[in-house]
């Protein structure tokens, strides 16, 4: 009922935007079981008017584009056949490169980023690419008129890059207000997705994700494939929230007696 958020997948890296690989490919299988994973260009006519997808249904998104996509994601999303997308940080794939300075978490090595050619590839294997801006700033510190700069910036470039429309964006941090929405819209995009941590109005640029992290289990990760962000807060599973999610697969469990 939801469309899910990952960033990197990686073994050793501790950040709660790392999942490990043998994680991610157990929460695929258990979606492919599950789940009618559907592209995210198909799921955006589905959502209701809270941003959720028909019962069953679940869409995969990745933001920022880390390297380890390609050697741990693709694999797994072939096998499965399972459609995704992934948002880019577009000026990551300029010859210049950018590093990635947005993470509040370091790695154990310097963090890397898809390369114009690993995109083509998963590309060419079906996986679906977007915008996640050009440099990952927070883009309500902007103005309207730079956001409008980043954000068109961002699709040109990737439209070029991919050789098809970027009408899709990803607002790093998944931080928006009314200026970043209006700029968005400006900029060329049909649709733009949040990460919320709280209820919000939902319209065509404020679609809501829910974010998967690294220390999130198989019944954090089921019940967020079903409720809606609101209700299974994200990162942080302390007890007050284990015991929340344990309530909720109770009454989940009852339901379908």
């Amino acid at each position: 009922m939801t469309i899910l958020c990952y960033h990197s997948l990686h073994p050793t890296w501790e950040s709660p935007l790392a999942v490990r690989p043998d994680a991610f490919a157990g929460q695929a299988a258990w979606l492919r079981r599950n789940r009618r994973v559907m592209p995210l260009r198909d799921a955006l006519p589905q959502l209701d008017a809270r941003g959720r997808l028909p019962r069953g249904h679940a869409a995969l998104t990745f933001d920022d584009g880390f390297a380890e996509l390609h050697t741990h994601a693709l694999p797994v999303l072939m096998r499965g056949r399972l459609p995704a997308t992934v948002f880019l940080v577009a000026q990551t794939l300029t010859p210049a490169g950018r590093p990635v300075d947005w993470v509040d978490t370091a790695g154990p090595e310097p963090l890397s980023t898809l390369t114009p050619d690993q995109v083509l590839e998963m590309r060419d294997a079906g996986v679906d690419f977007q915008s996640h801006s050009w440099a990952h700033h927070d883009l309500t510190q902007l103005s309207e008129a730079e956001c409008v700069r980043d954000l068109r910036d961002s699709r040109e470039l990737l439209s070029e890059l991919l050789g098809v429309p970027v009408p899709l964006l990803a607002y790093p941090r998944g931080r928006h207000s009314p200026h970043v929405r209006r700029a968005a819209a400006r900029a060329g995009y049909t649709h733009a997705f949040a990460l919320p941590e709280r209820a919000e109005d939902v319209d065509e640029y404020a679609v809501p994700r829910i974010g998967v992290y690294r220390n999130n289990g198989p019944l954090t990760v089921r019940l967020k494939a079903t409720r809606p962000y609101a209700r299974v807060r994200t990162s942080d599973i302390g007890a007050g929230n284990v015991r929340r999610v344990k309530r909720m697969a109770e009454r989940l469990r009852l339901q379908r007696r």
